[in-house]
């Protein structure tokens, strides 16, 4: 049970070949506290694994939250225009840190983690920014940007995991998975 709506997390899951239902957490993400990035993420996440898990017993469930940490400032989804410029802004010609944190729940057993993966970001010139915005890409995605989209061509360098950036680092998720033996892997001929 993937606890997310997120089309890029159900794209990324599809890949592996691993079938799964989607419930969505329903519950609003809580404010930043002040107990640091990955602890922040990872409670986020928790408490989408734990919530979805109350609502589907007897299934296990993968949720995951991603956000972008810029000059020691936490960047979630822009609720605005505004503040997607403003994220932009934050992140022209520097590097920053996207952590994904996710956790996996069964009736028996919990496994979560933070992957962390730093993106550099070329200079963006005002205009290139506003032109950005107006392709409405920006709009629900951590630090206002989507490396597998029109943004891609921001980006100089990645340090770790593209697909943590997308939203679910896929070695990590997968390693837990087959951990938990949840999925297995088959061959081609159907025997494991």
């Amino acid at each position: 049970m993937l606890a997310s709506r997120s089309p890029r997390r159900q794209e990324l899951l599809k890949t592996l070949g691993v079938s799964f239902e989607v419930l969505p957490a329903s519950g609003e993400e809580r404010p930043y506290q002040g107990e640091g990035p990955s602890r922040y993420a990872l409670d986020l996440a928790q408490a989408k694994a734990k919530e979805v898990a109350s609502l589907a017993p007897g299934k296990v469930v993968l949720a995951a939250d991603t956000i972008v940490v810029s000059a020691g400032e936490i960047l979630g989804k822009p609720k605005d225009k505004a503040e997607a410029r403003k994220m932009l802004k934050l992140l022209s010609g520097r590097e920053h840190e996207v952590l994904t944190a996710y956790v996996i729940l069964d009736a028996e057993k919990e496994q979560g983690r933070v992957v962390s993966t730093r993106v550099l970001f070329k200079e963006l010139g005002a205009e290139e920014i506003e032109a950005y915005l107006a392709t409405r890409e920006p709009w629900d995605k951590a630090g206002a940007y989507a490396i597998q989209g029109i943004a891609s061509y921001m980006v100089k360098e990645v340090h770790g995991s593209v697909t943590n950036v997308i939203g679910l680092p896929l070695a990590e998720v997968t390693e837990d998975l087959l951990k938990l033996g949840v999925i297995a892997w088959e061959s081609p001929d159907g025997d494991r």
